[in-house]
């Protein structure tokens, strides 16, 4: 299996589970390292980047859309390196997410990703769900969060994932048929959770 992706609603256990699956196969869980690569190749800070990432959403369908016909290694100029802004930040993003695609044994968190290599042969797109009152649990045991603080992290955030998504004129980000399986997290233990992804990931690649 070349790459997995990681969607999920916020605090159902997408990072958790994602570096449990990268330990268990010996991959790479891409999740900052984006944000890094981003950074290096564009000779900004981390910090610009992830300020960049929370506005991009009004551009990110527009990249997406135009993900088959546009050779992004050509838009990715030596001139516009010490700087970023949004579109620049896209073009960067899709080109590498799609890289580390090809270079495979990657777990990639989020970030349209599924969108991105929706069409790719060896990607496995998973999808994390749960109820409310589970993910703000989730957050207080695993982040060391108080209720009120993790109510407000957990809120924030679905606000957040809605109101990128209406932006981005994607509204099926949960729609199941973008996933190869989607977990209901208030069901499945991390651990359950885990040899069921690993164990479809294996007939998959016996498919291939």
């Amino acid at each position: 299996m070349a790459v997995i992706t990681i969607s999920r609603q916020f605090g159902a256990g997408g990072i958790t589970l994602g570096k449990m699956i990268a330990e268990e196969l010996g991959y790479v869980f891409a999740d900052n390292r984006i944000i890094q690569m981003v950074a290096e190749a564009a000779n900004v800070s981390q910090g610009w980047v992830e300020s960049v990432e929370k506005e991009a959403g009004t551009k990110l369908s527009r990249a997406i859309s135009k993900i088959i016909a546009q050779k992004w290694l050509d838009r990715i100029l030596a001139d516009e390196r010490g700087y970023l802004d949004e579109k620049m930040y896209l073009d960067y993003l899709v080109v590498i997410i799609s890289q580390m695609a090809e270079e495979g044994n990657v777990i990639i968190l989020g970030r349209g990703s599924q969108y991105i290599l929706n069409d790719h042969p060896d990607a496995f797109h998973i999808l994390l769900v749960n109820s409310y009152e589970n993910r703000v649990k989730f957050m207080m045991e695993h982040y060391n969060l108080t209720r009120s603080k993790a109510m407000s992290l957990v809120s924030n955030e679905d606000r957040r994932r809605i109101n990128l998504y209406r932006r981005l004129g994607k509204q099926d980000y949960d729609n199941p048929e973008l996933y190869h399986v989607v977990l209901n997290m208030s069901r499945l233990s991390l651990e359950k959770a885990k040899a069921l992804v690993l164990e479809l990931i294996a007939e998959k690649a016996k498919d291939n």
